[in-house]
């Protein structure tokens, strides 16, 4: 089958590979399309401290079931597919918090994943999709649910104002959701103007960091006051350091990347503010329930999310674009 390896830093490649072999618990999923996402690119650039080459990429995906198994599926059923694969024995798991498993694992990390013709998935990571879901958005789900899991996670209130550092596709998909949540004003920071112009045409007020100063916009809009919530998505110091001046005191701040060089943090600006510091990670099951239900409403449109198409045997190029914020927003590929 086709198939898109992760070969070794800066190395991805198209190749046949064999198709797998269904084990008690599993069945077979034919991919529709398959997302690249930030930690496919951490993979990819070799920073990754789990991932091993060679490996099939790909956790963000959609498709339809080709060989159900022993699972109550029916050959040709649209489904999407949780990706993270916990050890059910240590105490997060006992406690019912799979996402922060102390052994967790992930489909195209640690495992095959779903940049291929095919997959074979556990059968509890399985989950329906209604025939109206629209197979490019679906494969959005992964990303979906973990915006759910960083809204939810926060203490964002009907009315207030939210910063988000970062215009990539998780930061607008937590922006477009915490306006559904009742966000009344939603500032968008970044350096692409690219991906700035995706965050406006939704209709949240951007601003592109090289050219003006985010925290001291973030204050005028706020009557200097600074945001009641911010949700860093972007990775970096510069980000880290805005972050803590953009909050009002006892605000509270949502760090959502997953930094690859530990930043400084001004505690003692946080002491003195009794500013809030947050984390997230992944997204539980309910989680991904619900980013199920918020697709099948159709109450928002995320194509506007999804900036290429491309056939599997052009990896090379499609994470070549991924890399330049000012070309792409999500690349998708269609094995």
């Amino acid at each position: 089958m086709k198939a898109g390896l992760y070969k070794g830093a800066s190395k991805v490649k198209f190749e046949k590979v064999a198709r797998p072999i269904l084990k008690e618990n599993e069945l077979l999923v034919k991919v529709n399309y398959a997302g690249i996402c930030g930690t496919d690119m951490m993979i990819y650039s070799g920073a990754h401290p789990r991932a091993e080459a060679p490996l099939v990429l790909g956790h963000e995906f959609v498709g339809e079931v080709e060989d159900p198994g022993k699972s109550n599926y029916k050959a040709g059923k649209t489904v999407a597919i949780n990706p993270l694969i916990n050890c059910n024995t240590c105490q997060p798991c006992l406690l019912g918090n799979y996402h922060i498993c102390d052994n967790l694992k992930y489909l195209g990390i640690d495992c095959p994943g779903g940049f291929a013709e095919y997959i074979a998935v556990p059968i509890d990571n399985v989950f329906e999709l209604d025939e109206n879901i629209n197979l490019q958005e679906g494969a959005l789900l992964e990303p979906i649910a973990v915006a759910v899991h960083t809204v939810r996670r926060s203490k964002l209130k009907v009315g207030d104002t939210v910063a988000i550092l970062g215009a990539g596709p998780i930061g607008i998909l937590i922006a477009l959701l915490a306006k559904q949540a009742g966000a009344e004003k939603v500032i968008i920071t970044d350096i692409s103007s690219y991906r700035l112009g995706i965050a406006k045409g939704y209709g949240f007020q951007v601003v592109n960091a090289l050219e003006e100063n985010v925290v001291k916009i973030i204050h005028e809009e706020t009557n200097s006051n600074g945001a009641d919530v911010v949700f860093e998505v972007a990775g970096g110091q510069v980000t880290v350091n805005q972050m803590i001046q953009a909050i009002k005191s006892q605000g509270e701040i949502m760090v959502v990347s997953v930094f690859k060089e530990a930043p400084k943090v001004n505690l003692a600006q946080m002491h003195f503010r009794e500013l809030s510091l947050n984390t997230t990670r992944c997204f539980t099951k309910s989680d991904f329930v619900k980013a199920i239900k918020i697709l099948s409403s159709h109450e928002i449109d995320f194509k506007q999310i999804i900036s290429h198409i491309l056939p599997l045997e052009e990896i090379e190029k499609g994470f070549d674009i991924m890399n330049k914020s000012e070309e792409s927003m999500k690349v998708l590929f269609k094995p």
